[in-house]
């Protein structure tokens, strides 16, 4: 019953900014933490950046100073606001979380991916 959906991506030009939002809804007991993976064509899925509930972050170092994650916990939802974006930035962007249910215990839930194009 967990889902996770991500909204926000799009088409910008290089050096743009986009707004990804991703909410969980369903029978959630325990919320570990949030995050944002990308996969480009051709290339290994790689993760972006993560927030715990108490609100550590971590980063890719190419995203380093120019991404920043964020998540409301009475929400449920995580944020990833991109600045400066570079066509190497082009990927398919999927949200992921780390928490508990009922049913299964604990384990890592995705989203379905949502794109983001850099091109001019």
């Amino acid at each position: 019953q967990v889902r996770l959906v991500e909204s926000g991506g799009g088409l910008v030009q290089p050096g743009g900014s986009l707004r990804l939002s991703c909410a969980a809804s369903g029978i959630i007991f325990s919320l570990y933490a949030m995050g944002w993976y990308r996969q480009a064509p051709g290339k290994q899925r790689e993760l972006v950046a993560t927030i715990t509930s108490g609100g550590s972050t971590t980063y890719t170092d190419s995203v380093k100073g120019r991404f920043t994650i964020s998540g409301d916990n009475a929400k449920r939802t995580v944020f990833l606001q991109m600045n400066s974006l570079k066509p190497e930035d082009t990927a398919t962007y999927y949200c992921k979380a780390d928490l508990r249910t009922l049913a299964a215990g604990r384990g890592d839930y995705w989203g379905q991916g949502i794109q983001v194009t850099v091109s001019s």
